[in-house]
């Protein structure tokens, strides 16, 4: 179940707020907490059907990781005075997660390079990976960690804890929710009508983005990846399209999970910024993902030493992050390829061309990260080896294939409207818009308003007439 398909959209969503907030009312009146506790109650048994919709069987693996995690914060607030216990506690809880997650996700990828290498011939598992178990694992960790740091309380309650880690909106694609954020969410909240609109209006920019940006770019991409002798400029084209279709399907994602959580009565983090506006590749990272690249600089850099321990060891703490974070992101070579690219590059920028890159004029810099990040996307895609290496020969025109192709044409002539709008947007162009708005006079504030929520209805509209008509809806982190 996607947020962007009508399943979710006309029946779970629905149903879920019928229940949630009249039962909760209810109770409320009698009690306070016990209005949270049903809430939580609620929230709990959607988000497990939730995840129950697509991975029935997986449904138990994410109980027994957030069982593990859950005990483990017990035992090392039980023994808090015995160290060398504490660290027993905490790696093995670290061990369980990690190799949970290594047999589901990792086992083709170790069997097939062991192939590859020895020759062995060994059969691959075949397993088929849970959805969301990346972003679960690094969840239930990261509230491991904390509490072995001291930094958190252990939650007492394994149902709320379990709401906390199975809480539909950031399960499958994150963002990666840290315990301490929300932990007093779990136990206090309170949903207004003005929260719960900011929340509405939120999750449906994030429809809109997905649906009628996101969508239309995954179907020109599949298009372009399809030329026989695909042109230099349509290579580059596809490189920059994918670009956008990733980014306005996970950060529309991103929408969608921030303004339910809203809805709800919950505060999560922003995980996008205009990262494609960014003007050095460092930028870029601080901006993308959020919650990812934040999780590895607290729990992997730091702890390895960061920058504190020389040169050297900061190049070896960086290597190893940027192999985690491509290897995160699937079991291909091409993620890590990926990852290793990024790393590279941002070590680069650092110790040699960051300072000169700084005195650029900023357009300068926003070409040279976008066109690092959109070649990077485009190792990022191909899975398959052999098919990067023949696309990168059209790209750089070694195929024999020709500058400029008819392909070029028939893109601009099929989906010029998206890509003005895909490019347009990919800056802070809304922000701007709210922010002159809110300079306007209370008449004219109130006119702009009616008119932004008019154009809210109309693009609905337009949005469930685009999922009805037509049943190409991917979401590409689905895969992670």
């Amino acid at each position: 179940m996607v947020f962007s398909g009508l399943p979710f959209l006309i029946f779970f969503l629905t149903t879920l707020i019928l229940c949630y907030f009249p039962l909760g009312a209810v109770f409320r009146r009698i009690n306070i907490r016990s209005g949270i506790e049903v809430r939580n109650g609620i929230l709990l048994i959607f988000s497990l059907f939730f995840y129950a919709w697509g991975e029935p069987k997986c449904i138990f693996l994410l109980i027994l990781s957030s069982f593990v995690d859950y005990m483990d914060g017990l035992l090392l607030e039980r023994f808090d005075d015995r160290p060398a216990l504490r660290k027993l506690f905490l790696s093995v809880s670290l061990i369980i997660n990690f190799s949970l997650l290594g047999v589901m996700k990792y086992s083709d990828f170790v069997v097939g390079t062991l192939n590859s290498l020895t020759g062995a011939g060994l059969t691959l598992p075949g397993i088929a990976l849970p959805i969301g178990i990346s972003f679960y694992t690094f969840q239930t960790t990261s509230y491991s960690i904390d509490v072995y740091r001291r930094e958190v309380k252990a939650e007492r309650n394994f149902f709320r804890y379990l709401t906390y880690i199975s809480m539909f909106p950031q399960l499958i694609a994150g963002p990666i929710v840290r315990y301490s954020l929300i932990k007093e969410q779990l136990v206090s909240r309170k949903t207004t009508l003005d929260s719960f609109s900011s929340g509405l209006r939120r999750f449906l920019m994030g429809l809109f983005r997905k649906v009628l940006i996101a969508n239309e770019l995954g179907a020109l991409w599949d298009h372009l990846r399809g030329v026989q002798n695909l042109s230099v400029t349509g290579a580059w084209l596809g490189f920059l399209v994918f670009t956008l279709q990733l980014y306005y399907d996970f950060s529309a994602y991103s929408d969608m999970a921030i303004g339910l959580g809203l809805m709800l009565g919950f505060h999560f983090n922003e995980n996008f910024i205009y990262p494609l506006s960014a003007v050095s590749l460092t930028d870029f990272w601080r901006r993308w993902h959020i919650s990812l690249s934040s999780w590895f600089r607290d729990y992997v850099y730091i702890p390895l030493g960061g920058n504190k321990k020389g040169k050297l060891r900061q190049l070896l703490n960086l290597a190893i992050v940027w192999f985690l974070t491509g290897l995160w992101h699937g079991a291909f070579w091409n993620y890590v390829l990926w990852g290793i690219y990024h790393g590279t590059i941002l070590v680069l920028e650092k110790f040699i061309w960051g300072k000169h890159l700084e005195k650029a004029p900023r357009l300068v810099r926003h070409l040279y990260t976008l066109l690092i990040v959109i070649f990077g996307f485009g190792i990022f895609y191909f899975e398959d080896m052999n098919a990067l290496t023949q696309y990168l020969t059209f790209s750089f025109g070694t195929a024999g294939n020709a500058l400029l192709g008819n392909e070029l044409l028939w893109a601009f002539g099929n989906y010029l409207p998206v890509l003005i709008f895909a490019i347009l947007f990919m800056f802070p162009v809304f922000p701007k818009i709210r922010d002159y708005i809110h300079t306007l006079g209370e008449k004219k504030e109130s006119i702009a308003r009616f008119a932004a929520g008019s154009l809210s209805v109309l693009l609905l509209i337009l949005c469930i007439a685009n999922l009805v008509r037509d049943s190409f809806n991917p979401f590409l982190y689905f895969r992670f």
